[in-house]
């Protein structure tokens, strides 16, 4: 079982002082995004408010960064390796459907090769993550295996009692050597109290059956509903930076001048009509169409059959950040016959 212990607010923006005097990265939401905390008078602990337009993936899987820089000689070329920060990073307040994200991600990453760079950075994230009271009409995490009382991907999980006190549940190991350092910090907690609480979590109604839509997947691939997505979609992948677990990447080499460079990875995106092109000039998703059921199908269908898991946390960030409204939930939903 769990183990569950109360902690005044007061006391966890003392331990969020002391991580940033150790100079260690705090990350909380925002207004729109995850912030690098430097003064706890910045924190803004929220269980009403919305996910954040952009979610903490940039951190760990940066926008872009050095693979490895060369230097040519007249006979062959040096390699020297990029450094990766391997920084502790503390996110807190989390929601749900942000704190699985990495766990989601790792098994891409350690699939037929090892990223170091992702494994570093995910290795020193503390995730403290909190319960979620609210959703709108784009959130759906209840249909992808995910709820506003989710401890799935946190180390520690806050449960907010009251303005003044949380609920702090134990989760991992990593979680408990975070916060030992702090038990005076701790008390014993009323875990009927708790559990009232989490009984009135306001889940969102589940909009479909993820094993029917991989199921329907399956056999629709040529289905004619591709077309009119197709049709209204921009190809600016929107979703796909915004989205907490998207992580498509190309690498390209950068010559700084004839004899330097440096080979980089940089964030990508299967909405973009250059993500398939090949160098003959032959594109096996031409039209946006095939694009967008692509992007369906690999959060539903492929990455189920590859890892078992969904690559969707249900945030709803792509439909309410899509400039022409495609809503990803009501898409999904009507993936049946």
């Amino acid at each position: 079982m769990t183990e569950e212990k109360l902690i005044l607010k007061e006391d966890l923006l003392r331990i969020c002082d002391d991580v940033i005097k150790k100079g260690d990265t705090l990350l909380a939401p925002g207004k729109s995004e995850y912030v690098i905390v430097k003064d706890v008078s910045e924190i803004k602990l929220d269980p009403e408010a919305l996910p954040t337009k952009i979610s903490f993936k940039s951190y760990v899987f940066p926008k872009s960064e050095p693979v490895l820089y060369y230097k040519r000689s007249k006979n062959d070329v040096t390699l020297i390796d990029a450094d990766v920060n391997g920084r502790k990073i503390v996110v807190l307040g989390a929601k749900p459907c942000d704190t699985g994200s990495i766990d989601i991600m790792k098994d891409l990453f350690n699939w037929d090769y090892r990223d170091e760079f992702f494994n570093l950075r995910a290795k020193h994230f503390i995730m403290i993550g909190m319960m979620c009271k609210t959703h709108d009409e784009y959130c759906f995490c209840t249909s992808v295996g995910c709820s506003p009382v989710s401890e799935n991907g946190s180390d520690l999980f806050l449960i907010p009692l009251s303005d003044k006190e949380f609920a702090l549940r134990i989760v991992t190991e990593k979680g408990r050597e975070f916060i030992e350092p702090y038990f005076r910090f701790l008390c014993d907690a009323d875990t009927k109290r708790t559990e009232e609480v989490l009984s009135a979590a306001k889940n969102p109604e589940t909009a479909f059956d993820p094993d029917e839509v991989h199921e329907w997947l399956g056999r629709n691939f040529e289905s004619p509903k591709w077309d009119g997505i197709g049709e209204v979609c921009l190809s600016c992948a929107q979703c796909a930076f915004a989205c907490p677990v998207c992580h498509c990447f190309d690498i390209v080499d950068e010559d700084y001048s004839y004899s330097e460079g440096r080979r980089m990875k940089n964030w990508d995106g299967c909405q973009f009509g250059h993500f398939t092109l090949h160098a003959s000039g032959h594109n096996p998703r031409d039209i946006q169409s095939k694009r967008y059921r692509q992007r369906i199908n690999h959060k539903f269908r492929y990455y189920v059959d590859k890892f078992g898991k969904i690559l969707c946390t249900g945030c709803g960030r792509c439909s309410r950040g899509c400039p022409v409204s495609i809503d990803i939930k009501e898409i999904v939903s009507n993936c049946k016959d």
